[in-house]
């Protein structure tokens, strides 16, 4: 089966957050169930500077307006097709905002091109290849089956897997003509969404099936609460939504082999974390006493539960905790955490941005990671933790809830506990989250079963591919 996989990042080449992960690893877990798939990203001047000898494959003479060229490389065993267009993608800032953090104004004409350049494809436009179904993730490439159900061409099955309801490519009825869809296109059956143009709500409305990232958080955007206005479409469409719990590379997220630790080890050799955990204190300038790191990877964000965490972050270091924060985002709650630093020496730790090497080793030589979400479709650094022995403590919402098994009492007498749930997600339920995972702290032979166990934990991608496989095969069999 020959899938068309279109995502605006995709590990290692571009990542912002968990969308690049799943649209790296996906493909990759696929093959075994005889999935070959082609993955189309923009251009951005990361992406061309990475890849080595890309084939021209296609030229788009107007591409909304602008001329661009597909190319086709293979790198780091995924199929690329690239969407080299100067005029979207060549720009100083990273894939959605300018260096000012500002999102580009012409989003909607950039991530719609790259839409249309999908549909061209999936419609044949790519000589030798076409593909029998198109997986599309998120709003930024939402628009794909739209443009194959308003095409002239015959529509093949599309899938549309929602990342983050939240996020949902809104924008002004005055740019749908620039969309050079048909004018019964701006319907409520279509990208009409209260007056104005959504990507999302178009792409929600034509495909095929929609998929989202863990079962717990298909549920939830059915209600007022998660659904972010969305929750009356998506009702529309439960007999085609499917909630499939992401996985991870567990090639590249493996303490025994992972070379952007400071030392491997596996279960059987925990004691050895203590040089990683080392390293994680020299560089956020924590006391080298026993106390536990809780570490943080995050986007400083509400949605994130970062103010849940600058409000109590004195009562953890009161408690005989640190804190080891990496991220980036709202300004205000970054100023709160790094003021909690300054105020506790020692104790809290801020880097500022996103490092990939410096997240693998907190995993690897934190205690426990800190996930307080509000919400949280899937979330992969609690998976990561689970695969690194450093326990999450996750609010009970969403893929979080379907991925930690809570540390109650019988969890802990069955010893099949991997972590620490708590709700409501507050400071005061935060808070008391901290309180148990000092008092398991404690007792350290609970503390290494806890470990072990969540290393145990299958977070590959292999069922969750079989998954997705089996999906594609039925919509293909059936011709959607």
């Amino acid at each position: 089966m020959k899938v068309l996989s279109v995502s605006s990042e995709v590990f290692p080449l571009i990542k912002t957050g968990g969308l690049a992960d799943v649209a790296g690893a996906l493909p990759i877990a696929l093959k075994p169930f005889g999935v070959e798939t082609k993955t189309l990203i923009p251009g951005y001047p990361a992406v061309l500077k990475a890849i080595r000898d890309p084939v021209i494959r296609f030229e788009f003479a107007d591409l909304l307006g602008e001329k661009a060229t597909l190319l086709e490389v293979e790198h780091a065993g995924i199929s690329f097709l690239v969407l080299d267009a100067p005029a979207y993608y060549n720009r100083t800032g990273g894939p959605y905002v300018d260096a000012m953090g500002k999102d580009y104004p012409d989003n909607w004409r950039r991530f719609a091109a790259l839409s249309l350049a999908a549909a061209e494809i999936a419609a044949g436009r790519l000589p030798g290849w076409q593909p029998d179904l198109v997986h599309a993730h998120d709003w930024q490439s939402a628009m794909v089956p739209v443009y194959m159900r308003y095409s002239a061409t015959p529509e093949l099955p599309s899938v549309l897997t929602i990342h983050n309801i939240a996020f949902q490519g809104q924008f002004g009825p005055d740019i749908f003509p620039g969309l050079r869809l048909p004018a019964h296109a701006f319907s409520m059956e279509g990208v009409e969404y209260y007056g104005d143009v959504g990507f999302l709500k178009g792409g929600l409305q034509t495909a095929h099936a929609l998929t989202t990232v863990s079962p717990s958080y298909a549920e939830e955007i059915l209600t007022p609460e998660f659904g972010m206005g969305l929750e009356g479409v998506i009702a529309s469409r439960t007999s085609s939504l499917h909630g499939i719990v992401n996985g991870i590379d567990d090639d590249v997220w493996n303490p025994a082999t992972d070379p952007m630790i400071a030392q491997t080890y596996s279960a059987a050799t925990l004691k050895d974390r203590i040089v990683n955990r080392q390293r994680v204190t020299e560089h956020f300038g924590l006391d080298s006493d026993d106390g536990p790191i809780f570490c943080v990877v995050s986007r400083l964000t509400w949605q994130k539960g970062m103010d849940l965490l600058a409000s109590i972050a004195g009562e953890i270091v009161q408690m005989g905790g640190k804190l080891a924060i990496l991220g980036a985002g709202d300004a205000a709650l970054e100023g709160a955490l790094f003021a909690a630093a300054g105020r506790h020496r020692g104790r809290i730790g801020v880097s500022a941005g996103y490092n990939e090497p410096m997240s693998h080793l907190m995993q690897a030589g934190c205690d426990a990671i800190i996930i307080p979400s509000r919400f949280e479709p899937c979330g992969l650094t609690q998976l990561y933790g689970l695969r690194y022995g450093c326990l999450p403590i996750v609010a009970r919402t969403g893929g979080l809830n379907d991925t930690i098994v809570d540390a109650n009492h019988a969890a802990l007498q069955a010893k099949v506990a991997t972590g620490i749930q708590f709700s409501p997600v507050t400071a005061e339920g935060l808070l008391q989250a901290m309180r148990r995972a000092m008092h398991l702290f404690q007792d350290r032979k609970v503390w290494t079963q806890m470990q072990k166990q969540g290393m145990k934990s299958d977070v590959s991608w292999g069922r969750s591919a079989e998954r997705y496989a089996a999906l594609y095969s039925s919509l293909v069999s059936r011709g959607a």
